[in-house]
């Protein structure tokens, strides 16, 4: 299990991720909605724009003001750092 930063502070562990997704999509609106209506929506983003929505195992959707490519590079740089 290795802590993932996702902004402000806020932390995710890599192996609960099971995707990240932009917040544009008509599909991505829709499973925000779906998981504030179920109370599994958690705002990192301490008032800033919505870049990334992380979804993890437990159903929880996570937003971040971070891209989702910087999230990803995140994690495959603590995979990498480890191999060695």
């Amino acid at each position: 299990m290795r802590p993932i930063g996702i902004g402000f502070g806020n932390i995710v562990i890599d192996e609960r991720i099971i995707g990240i997704i932009g917040p544009d999509t008509a599909p991505s609106k829709r499973l925000k909605e779906e998981a504030k209506a179920q109370h599994k929506l958690i705002d990192a983003t301490f008032g800033r724009k919505t870049r990334a929505l992380i979804i993890t195992d437990s159903g929880h959707i996570v937003m971040s003001a971070i891209n989702p490519e910087t999230i990803s590079q995140r994690i495959i740089g603590k995979e990498s750092s480890n191999e060695g």
